[in-house]
């Protein structure tokens, strides 16, 4: 029994009933490694996959740059985050709020048509979505007909009872009628429904879902105007016309009108601006408006009860996959939605409508948006994928700290679908289930530690040990106190899952925190010198733990180069003092000299050293000849460092600036007669896959000096 398995915590009892189901595939993987990714893969993986708000301080050049945002305590409050829903009630629609909404209603482009065909047929159904003004909608075409009377009908139990609620000469509205296949609405309905309005001299507008089974009925759908035409309409009758383009200018205001929100938000956001118009509040409390606006939301879909607790899933999956593939959100979604079904209610199974709510719809009640982009996968570029966003970037943290702090009860659930997508084949999918965590560690570091990261790291899979390892980096670079300390503990620690996790991490933090990996991984390694048999052993492989410092210390070179070259070359010396790190550093840089750009596929060591050489950098040029002669002596190394060799002299067949860099570096190192034999050696019998010759190799030759 390995380590891992030893301090690994038992299961908690609501896995207990899954071990059954798990034993078989263990039993029948036991035995068999798991793939080891290379470390500068699983990096790229990283930079490649992780959040948007992440990636500013994870990817390329940016790597280690401050970044991110804050999503601190509001000092705002929004006010009233009622719906349309909960604010109508069934009666008398007062005169009052008719005309208020008649003064800053913005009609859609087919409103005259719409209101002609209401007059003469007295009956419509409005189709839209929630929270988009239908109700409103529907009020104003009541109004625009000239009535002076307003009621809000009660759904009714049966349609046919619905004419002894009208009242002769009104106007009638009746929100959201449930219309589905299980209670449909039948043409023969509206066929006897039309005389008693005409009778009594009444009209009916019904609003109903986009999605609602109305079968050969006809209706119309309605569209809110823009977010822009609607703040126009609420703010230019008191501010006037003249101040809305210095208004519609400030920064503030641009950006609320590049998000999504109903028409309540808007009436209430244009309060504020009218508000700093008249210099009664500053542009910091107006600021402060999109994120209160944002919470209230978050906290409308999570408390009432639409949407469903199926969209609600969907609502923290996409919060998850903001900015990735619709159709992983939406497929991952449906795993979190059966978990929560089954906290909530363990006695209903739970059902997934596979032809349900179009994905149009979907995103519009999610305040999301679609788009169709390049997806970057493991097997290359995949063109025209639908990506889905949320229209306001802080919808995502926002709602996962309200699902995880303040609905404690949906943590098992939520911590029981990322642990599985954890394991999923897919990077991107892995990718985002740690950096899930990482904001889940944010919120709360003991919770997300004890549900996820230990977990992940006790784990006996090396994909659990970099969720485990990507998560903490995550964290760190999101500045969660103590992460370092934890990473120290676990590097220097005698559980081998949490020190490769830890190793891994350090690995991934060197760009930004380059001297305390180092510090670390050096320290790790005098603690856990290697096997006295690494050379030794069968195929002369390093040992597991060798490889783990090597990735880790490969990912620092690659990442920081100069900076973490000139102390590793320090443990080649043999004068040094301590050489306990030496195996782990030479195989770190010959794993580093293995790995290509990703996109031009150009040796990444070959092209430093090439930079060096322009910038005049001598001492990191003679560090990195300092490496390729240790490589060279060392008979572990010789053979697949020649092998090496072969393949940058092929690269420099096809690219010249490959060509001018290897020149040198071959030059240098054939110095001693023993490598000019082997190097002289390698050039005169280097052949692509056809067997011919290289001819670069012939020109190369001509660099060297004699014996």
């Amino acid at each position: 029994m390995s380590q891992a398995e030893v301090a690994a915590p038992p299961k908690p009892a609501d896995e207990t009933a899954q071990d059954g189901e798990r034993k078989e595939q263990e039993e029948s993987a036991e035995g068999q490694e798991q793939p080891r990714q290379k470390a500068w893969a699983a990096r790229r993986d990283l930079i490649a996959h992780t959040p948007e708000f992440l990636s500013t301080l994870v990817g390329g050049d940016q790597f280690g740059q401050s970044g991110g945002s804050h999503y601190g305590d509001t000092i705002f409050h929004i006010g009233d985050s009622r719906t349309e829903a909960s604010v109508a009630t069934s009666g008398p629609i007062p005169r009052a709020e008719v005309e208020r909404l008649a003064g800053t209603f913005q009609e859609a482009e087919d409103f005259d048509q719409v209101l002609t065909r209401l007059r003469t047929e007295r009956f419509l159904i409005l189709s839209g979505g929630r929270e988009t003004g239908r109700r409103t909608a529907a009020l104003m075409l009541l109004h625009r007909l000239g009535l002076d009377r307003f009621f809000e009908l009660e759904p009714p139990t049966a349609f046919t009872a619905l004419s002894d609620q009208l009242d002769t000469g009104a106007g009638h509205i009746l929100c959201d009628l449930t219309v589905s296949r299980n209670r449909p609405l039948r043409q023969a309905h509206i066929l006897a429904l039309r005389p008693e309005l005409e009778r009594r001299g009444a009209y009916l507008v019904i609003t109903v879902e986009p999605s609602a089974a109305l079968g050969d009925i006809s209706s119309v759908r309605w569209d809110p105007p823009s977010a822009e035409d609607m703040l126009h309409a609420h703010v230019t009758p008191v501010a006037g016309e003249s101040a809305w383009p210095h208004l519609r200018e400030r920064a503030t205001v641009k950006e609320f009108l590049t998000q999504q929100h109903p028409p309540r938000q808007i009436e209430l956001f244009a309060k504020e601006v009218v508000a700093l118009h008249h210099g009664q509040i500053d542009e910091r409390r107006l600021a402060a408006y999109g994120e209160a606006a944002v919470r209230g939301q978050v906290s409308r879909w999570l408390t009432e009860a639409e949407p469903s607790l199926r969209e609600k899933a969907f609502l923290i999956s996409l919060a998850v996959f903001d900015k990735a593939p619709y159709a992983v959100a939406a497929e991952v979604g449906d795993g979190l939605f059966v978990r929560l079904q089954k906290i909530e209610d363990p006695a209903v199974v739970p059902r997934i409508p596979l032809f349900g709510t179009s994905r149009e719809e979907r995103l519009r009640l999610s305040r999301a948006t679609g788009y169709v982009d390049t997806e970057v996968t493991e097997h290359g570029p995949v063109i025209g994928t639908f990506f889905a966003e949320f229209r306001d970037q802080r919808t995502s943290p926002l709602l996962l700290e309200g699902v995880w702090n303040r609905y404690p009860s949906a943590r098992p659930a939520v911590a029981e679908w990322l642990r599985k997508l954890a394991e999923d084949r897919r990077p991107l999918v892995r990718t985002r289930a740690a950096s899930a965590a990482a904001q889940l560690a944010h919120f709360d570091l003991s919770s997300a530690l004890a549900h996820l990261i230990e977990p992940w790291a006790d784990a006996r899979d090396s994909h659990s040990w970099l969720a485990a390892a990507n998560a903490l980096t995550m964290a760190q670079l999101l500045k969660v106190p103590t992460v370092l300390r934890i990473l120290h503990e676990w590097c220097t620690g005698e559980v081998e899952s949490r020190r490769w996790t830890a190793i891994r991490a350090f690995g991934l933090l060197g760009p930004v925190h380059h001297e305390e990996a180092l510090e670390a991984l050096l320290d790790a390694a005098r603690r856990q010198p290697p096997d006295d048999n690494d050379a030794d052993t069968e195929d002369d492989k390093p040992s597991e733990a060798t490889k783990q410092f090597a990735d880790a210390l490969e990912l620092l070179l690659l990442a920081v180069r100069n900076p973490v070259l000139a102390p590793l070359a320090r443990q080649l010396d043999p004068d040094h003092a301590d050489r306990t790190a030496r195996p782990y550093a030479l195989l770190a840089f010959f794993q580093a000299c293995t790995s290509k750009e990703e996109d031009s596929g150009r040796p990444i060591v070959l092209d430093w050293f090439g930079e060096n050489l322009a910038a005049g950098n001598k001492t990191a040029t003679r560090h990195l000849v300092q490496f390729w002669d240790a490589l060279l002596a060392d008979r572990t190394h010789t053979a697949q460092a020649l092998a090496v060799l072969r393949g940058w002299v092929l690269t420099a067949d096809t690219d010249p600036e490959s060509e001018r860099a290897l020149a040198p570096l071959l030059y240098e190192l054939a110095e001693t007669s023993v490598n000019h034999r082997r190097i002289t050696h390698l050039l005169r019998t280097v052949r692509d896959s056809g067997g011919v010759p290289s001819p670069a190799a012939d020109r190369l030759l001509k660099h060297l000096s004699p014996a």
